[in-house]
């Protein structure tokens, strides 16, 4: 959190107007609408039952890829499901694992979505993870550039910290915007699989294609959040030209 309060591009390092503000709390309201959405169709989905559990949805998308060098496991948290390209591994949270519905066969599938385009070499998930190391640093420099702005802004200067910070989150934006395709590709994979394997009919296709989407949508409210706030400060940069 930013901890200058006056307004206007003025105002001393990073200076925070209504705009930040008015950003911010839109950028909030966006991600909680989306979030509780989300959320709201998982328990809604999780009553449905299915014959099979997501652990068992998972395993059988896979090998009808043709895929086995991929483990499905269990890891603690509540939709904290993901697919690990480094290890190889489709983690599941504990109720996705176990639990044998609707919702939890969406998120299993899709999170196999990206084993497959892992496995076809798809070109944006390979461009988004070159580039996790770039974002990793970018992310760490804007930490020590938040230190900066409070204790060391007079030695590096105001229009220097703030093209850091611009440059920073031109990276982050960037990964978050070639995220999306990656996201809705995987839960298109996913929907294809379960309409092709037969389990979308007995599972509802409008609510397990619903299910997928929301998913896919949490994606977006963070490109979104983080192009504006992009945005700001690239104008807050600007002004100071002039």
């Amino acid at each position: 959190m930013l901890l200058q309060t006056s307004v206007g591009p003025q105002s001393g390092f990073m200076g925070i107007g209504m705009g930040y503000w008015v950003i911010m709390g839109g950028t909030m309201l966006l991600s909680f609408l989306i979030s509780s959405t989300l959320k709201r169709r998982f328990n809604e989905y999780s009553q449905i039952p299915l014959r099979v559990t997501g652990a068992e949805v998972a395993e059988m998308m896979l090998r009808s890829h043709g895929i086995r060098d991929v483990k499905v496991i269990q890891v603690n948290g509540h939709l904290t499901d993901h697919y690990d390209p480094t290890q190889k591994t489709v983690n599941l949270s504990e109720s996705v694992y176990h639990m044998n519905s609707v919702a939890a066969a969406a998120v299993a599938a899709h999170e196999c979505g990206h084993a497959v385009q892992h496995q076809q070499a798809y070109a944006w998930l390979g461009f988004r993870s070159r580039m996790v190391p770039i974002v990793n640093l970018a992310s760490q420099l804007m930490n020590l550039v938040m230190i900066l702005g409070v204790v060391g802004m007079f030695a590096l200067g105001n229009g220097m910290l703030i093209w850091v910070i611009v440059a920073c989150l031109g990276v982050t934006t960037a990964f978050s915007l070639v995220t999306l395709p990656v996201e809705f590709d995987a839960s298109r994979r996913a929907m294809v699989w379960l309409e092709s394997s037969g389990l979308a009919n007995s599972m509802e296709h409008d609510r397990a294609k619903n299910a997928l989407f929301w998913a896919a949508m949490t994606y977006v409210a963070a490109a979104v959040g983080s192009a504006a706030m992009l945005m700001y400060y690239l104008m807050q940069a600007l002004g100071r030209r002039d």
